[in-house]
């Protein structure tokens, strides 16, 4: 029972400190805007890529992969 005297306190608190953030964030602005950074993934980037040129060396290949090879038998006594 003597916990309630610590846990009570705290949980006022804390309901208070998630308040003042929130209200900090409606403050500064942070809901204001929400559709744009959600499309802003299906925007082309503003600088175009690279174009491979006559000059550049050519792709260097992967190394083969080596031929798996086939399991040990299993040791007589086993």
């Amino acid at each position: 029972m003597d916990i309630l005297y610590t846990l009570i306190p705290l949980s006022v608190v804390l309901v208070f400190a998630i308040l003042a953030a929130l209200a900090w964030a409606v403050h500064a602005g942070q809901f204001e805007d929400l559709d744009t950074e959600a499309e802003r993934i299906l925007l082309d980037d503003d600088r175009p890529s690279a174009a491979p040129s006559a000059e550049a060396p050519a792709p260097t290949t992967a190394m083969p992969k080596a031929a798996p090879q086939p399991a040990a038998p299993p040791a007589a006594g086993q």
